[in-house]
C-alpha cells in the first residue's frame, strides 16, 4: 500500500493574496465551488491540466527560517530568462542567480513569493535540448 499527495500546503499571513499570486505564477485556477475570497483564511487553486492543488493556509506565526521544501518551476514555453522576467514583474524577489554556474546556458534563479516563500526558476525543456 502505497500514499499520493493530496495537495501541497502552504503556511501564511494572507492566504487570499499568496494564492492570488501563484495563480498568476502558475497559471492555476479556483475551484468552481471554492472561490477565492480575501476574507477566507485558507485558499486554493488547481492546476487545470495536472489536477495538482496548492492549498495556502492562514497561521499566526511569521516565516522565521529557510523552506525546506520548495517549488522548482520549469517555464511551459519561453526561456528561464523570460520567465524570470515575467515573474519579477508579478512581484517576485530574486534571491540568489546561478545561471551560467556549470558553463553557458545552464543554473537557475532563487526567487521568492510575496512572503518570503524561496522558490526556483530553472531552463525550460526546450533549452536544455539546445
Amino acid at each position: 500500500m502505497t500514499s499520493y499527495v493530496s495537495h501541497t500546503s502552504v503556511d501564511c499571513a494572507d492566504a487570499y493574496t499568496l494564492a492570488i499570486f501563484w495563480q498568476r505564477v502558475l497559471g492555476y485556477t479556483e475551484l468552481p465551488d471554492e472561490p477565492l475570497r480575501p476574507d477566507e483564511d485558507e485558499c486554493l487553486i488547481v492546476d487545470p491540466e495536472t489536477g495538482h492543488q496548492i492549498l495556502f493556509i492562514e497561521v499566526p506565526e511569521p516565516k522565521s527560517v529557510k523552506n525546506r521544501i520548495h517549488f522548482d518551476l520549469r517555464p511551459r514555453e519561453g526561456t528561464r530568462d523570460a520567465e524570470l522576467e515575467r515573474l519579477l514583474e508579478i512581484g517576485a524577489t530574486q534571491v540568489a542567480d546561478h545561471r551560467g554556474q556549470y558553463g553557458p546556458g545552464t543554473g537557475w534563479v532563487i526567487l521568492a513569493d510575496p512572503e518570503g516563500n524561496e522558490f526556483c526558476i530553472l531552463r525550460s525543456e526546450a533549452e536544455i535540448d539546445i
